[in-house]
C-alpha cells in the first residue's frame, strides 16, 4: 500500500513534458469557472416559479390557491413567486433547503400527491413541516421583504400596530400569526378570522368609574386623554379600574406587579408569577406621573429577583372592557380545545405550573393557526388554570 502511495505522489509530482505548471494552473482556473458557473446555472434554473409548477401536484393544487391572495397580486404589484418563499436567498440556507426539497422528487415518481384527494390527505402534513422550517429560521423568507424596522406604524389599524409593535420588540416569527395567507389551511383548523367580532360580543356599553373591568383583547395604551401618544400595551383578560370617562376616552388604574430590574416595563398579574398584564414605553415605566409603588419589594427565591407591586395611571379608549372574565374564559377554553387537539390530545391546564405554560404553549404555535389576540387569551387562561391555581383551590 505504501509503494502504491509513493508510485502516485511521484507521478503527480513529475514535472510536465508539454505543458507548463502556470498553463496547468490556468486551464484548472478556468475549468473551475465553467464548472462553478454551470452549477449554479442549474440551481437558479431550480429557483424559478415555471421549475416550482413544472409538475402538475403543485400547479393545480397551492399554485392556484397562491392567485387568490395579496402575494399574487395586489395595489404595490410587486409578487412573490413560489421561491421568494420557500427557498432563502443567502446560498448555504438555498443549498441546505435544495437539499431538503430532493424528497419532492421521491414523491413526484411515486405519485404521492398526485391527485387532489392524496393531496388534501397529506395537506396538513405538509403545512406542519414548512411552519415547522419557518419557525426554526425565524421566517427568513417573510422578512426579506417584510422588515419591521421599515413598518409604518401610522398607518396600520390601532389594533394591528397594538400586535405588530409587541411582535417586533421580540423579532417573532411571523409564522406564528400568519398562517393560511397564501394557501388553504388544512381541514378542521380555523382561519382566525372573525376573532376580534367574537371577542368583543364579550365587551359592555356601559362603564362606570370606580368599577372594576376586564380587557377582551390586547388594547393601546396612552399617556394622554386625546389618545395620541403611546403609553404602551394592555393584555387580554387584564383587570382595570375606571377613575374617570371624558368621552371616548377612560383614565384607567393598573394594580400590578413588577420585577426591578432594567426599565421594569412588563407587567405582571401576581408576585413570582409570569403572568403578563401588558408592557409600558421606556419612559412611562420610568415616570413617577405614571407609576407610584404600592408596597413593599419582595424577592423571588427561585430566581433571585426583586419583585415590586406597583399602581399605573394610564389612557385608553372607552371599549373592549367586559364585566367579567367568566365568558374570556369559557371562549379561550373552546379555542383550546378544538385548535390544539388538531395533532394531539392537548395537555391538562393543571399539567403544568403558571411559569412553565409559555414555554410549552410558544411550542404548540408552530401546528396552531391562532391570531395575536387569540394566543395572548388562551395563555393567560391556561396560567390561570394551572397546577399553581389548582392548589389554591
Amino acid at each position: 500500500m505504501l509503494t502504491s502511495l509513493k508510485k502516485f505522489w511521484q507521478v503527480i509530482a513529475k514535472p510536465s513534458v508539454y505543458f507548463s505548471l502556470g498553463t496547468i494552473a490556468f486551464s484548472g482556473f478556468i475549468a473551475g469557472i465553467i464548472f462553478w458557473g454551470g452549477f449554479n446555472t442549474a440551481l437558479e434554473v431550480t429557483n424559478t416559479e415555471e421549475f416550482c409548477i413544472s409538475c402538475h401536484e403543485m400547479k393545480d393544487n397551492v399554485y392556484v390557491e397562491l392567485q387568490s391572495t395579496p402575494h399574487w397580486k395586489n395595489p404595490s404589484g410587486v409578487r412573490a413567486t413560489c421561491p421568494d418563499c420557500h427557498v432563502p436567498h443567502n446560498w448555504t440556507d438555498k443549498i441546505a433547503r435544495k437539499m431538503q426539497a430532493s424528497k419532492e422528487v421521491w414523491g413526484a415518481v411515486f405519485g404521492t400527491i398526485n391527485t387532489p384527494e392524496k393531496f388534501e390527505a397529506k395537506r396538513g402534513v405538509l403545512a406542519q413541516h414548512e411552519w415547522a422550517r419557518l419557525t426554526a429560521n425565524n421566517s427568513l423568507e417573510c422578512k426579506n421583504c417584510h422588515d419591521y424596522k421599515s413598518m409604518d406604524w401610522e398607518r396600520m389599524s390601532e389594533r394591528a400596530a397594538v400586535q405588530m409593535k409587541v411582535a417586533a420588540e421580540r423579532d417573532q416569527s411571523c409564522i406564528d400569526c400568519h398562517k393560511g395567507i397564501a394557501h388553504k389551511l388544512p381541514q378542521d383548523m380555523n382561519a382566525g378570522s372573525g376573532v376580534v367580532a367574537e371577542l368583543e360580543a364579550f365587551s359592555t356599553s356601559s362603564l362606570n368609574p370606580s368599577e372594576e373591568y376586564y380587557s377582551v383583547r390586547q388594547l393601546a395604551l396612552f399617556q394622554d386623554q386625546a389618545l395620541k401618544t403611546e403609553a404602551g400595551q394592555l393584555n387580554a383578560a387584564t383587570r382595570v379600574k375606571i377613575l374617570k370617562q371624558e368621552g371616548n376616552a377612560i383614565q384607567v388604574e393598573l394594580s400590578v406587579w413588577r420585577k426591578n430590574k432594567g426599565f421594569g416595563r412588563v407587567m405582571f398579574e401576581d408576585f413570582a408569577m409570569n403572568i403578563n398584564d401588558g408592557y409600558l414605553t421606556p419612559e412611562v415605566a420610568q415616570d413617577d406621573n405614571f407609576v407610584s409603588t404600592a408596597g413593599e419589594e419582595k424577592i423571588d427565591e427561585l430566581t433571585g429577583l426583586p419583585w415590586q407591586p406597583i399602581k399605573v395611571n394610564v389612557w385608553m379608549r372607552a371599549s373592549s372592557l367586559a364585566t367579567s372574565n367568566e365568558d374570556l374564559w369559557a371562549y379561550a377554553k373552546d379555542k383550546y380545545t378544538t385548535s390544539c387537539s388538531v395533532c394531539h390530545a392537548q395537555p391538562a391546564e393543571n399539567h403544568f405550573d403558571t411559569n412553565t405554560w409559555p414555554g410549552m404553549f410558544n411550542g404548540m404555535l408552530s401546528f396552531v393557526n391562532l391570531d395575536g389576540d387569540s394566543q395572548a387569551l388562551i395563555l393567560k387562561y391556561l396560567q390561570k388554570h394551572s397546577s399553581d391555581f389548582n392548589a389554591h383551590h
